[in-house]
């Protein structure tokens, strides 16, 4: 059984209701990855084996820096 990380994150400049360019080309690059990406009211997730996961974490933030992103907050957690 492979290993599964869950990600957390948040991207800012933060828009309530109008993501900008830095999310929504970040979560795209995720999701080309086929990860599916949960998109919540205050930061968004995903679940992926742990290469997949460190893989989307590194085009994730190479993205959501290229697009104007000024912070991100990553959190991780070892699942299943």
């Amino acid at each position: 059984m492979s290993e599964k990380i869950m990600v957390e994150f948040t991207i800012e400049p933060f828009t309530d209701g109008t993501p900008g360019h830095h999310v929504t080309r970040a979560i795209a690059a995720v999701e080309s990855l086929g990860v599916e990406v949960h998109i919540g009211p205050f930061g968004s997730s995903f679940v992926a084996e742990t290469e997949v996961a460190t893989e989307a974490i590194a085009v994730l933030s190479r993205m959501a820096y290229d697009n104007g992103a000024t912070h991100i907050t990553i959190d991780t957690e070892k699942v299943g």
